[in-house]
């Protein structure tokens, strides 16, 4: 048992409870039981396909849209004793942020990359380059580059479709552009993205997975692209297709009508 983040202030477990360093216990592990919402799913995947260990979410929070189980199947946990599971490969983005042609920070994505502008209410200039070929040019509040796992989490309210999971590409969103050519793409699984801040790049923040922040100076740039040697492993225990997922997490249905209703 370990605890994903490291807890503020004063905590109590049963006696019996014992805590152990997930960094310690995560190179020895055959898999990783994930109790929480979507965000303790996101970080804990990313330390799961660090040491490529299976992960196994169960949904403890809200919506729990990366989870396998909710919180009242738990007796299903039993399966994994007796091998009765598949694993299923989820891609993940490389971003780099490169200054005057050096890489000065780098990092990995379960579901997306966002580049976003700071408190202050403006817009932003950003132009976006896609293998080489300038692709967007416009001003709004940033772009949203994610994997099919991310296209149901920040995209998806920015207006980008829905892509199950195994379907190899990338998806590229903007944020509230100030135009209305600048539209949700889907790209290819081998394109290089280029984000480059024009203009005013004063509090930039890069985001990824909505959990860590990285401020942007004036002259960054960064590189987006598929991980093609790092994934995450998701167990899969209940054999729900997706689009079951999405019909129970997105409340899809016919609003009640059954056929040879009224």
């Amino acid at each position: 048992i370990c605890l994903p983040f490291r807890p503020e202030g004063s905590y109590e477990l049963p006696p019996e409870v014992q805590v152990s360093d997930i960094l310690q216990e995560a190179p020895m592990a055959d898999m990783l039981i994930c109790f929480g919402g979507d965000g303790t799913i996101l970080h804990s995947a990313k330390l799961a396909a660090q040491y490529d260990i299976p992960i196994l979410g169960v949904n403890m929070g809200s919506v729990g849209f990366m989870a396998e189980l909710e919180a009242g199947e738990l007796d299903q946990l039993s399966r994994l004793a007796t091998g009765q599971y598949t694993v299923e490969k989820r891609m993940m983005l490389s971003v780099e942020v490169q200054h005057e042609g050096q890489t000065i920070f780098t990092d990995t994505a379960l579901n997306d990359i966002a580049i976003t502008k700071g408190a202050v209410a403006r817009v932003i200039q950003l132009e976006v380059l896609c293998d080489g070929v300038q692709a967007y040019s416009f001003a709004g509040d940033g772009v949203l580059i994610c994997t099919p796992t991310g296209s149901t989490a920040y995209a998806l309210s920015a207006g980008g479709p829905i892509v199950p999971p195994h379907v190899p590409c990338m998806i590229m969103a903007p944020i509230c552009a100030h135009t209305l050519y600048a539209r949700p793409v889907i790209l290819s699984d081998t394109d290089n993205i280029i984000v480059i801040p024009k203009g005013d790049t004063r509090s930039l923040m890069l985001t990824q997975d909505g959990q860590l922040g990285y401020e942007l100076l004036p002259g960054d740039e960064l590189h987006v692209m598929l991980d093609n040697e790092i994934y995450v492993h998701t167990i899969q225990l209940n054999g729900r297709s997706y689009y079951d997922l999405l019909r129970e997490k997105l409340r899809w249905g016919f609003n009640g009508i059954r056929d040879g209703g009224d």
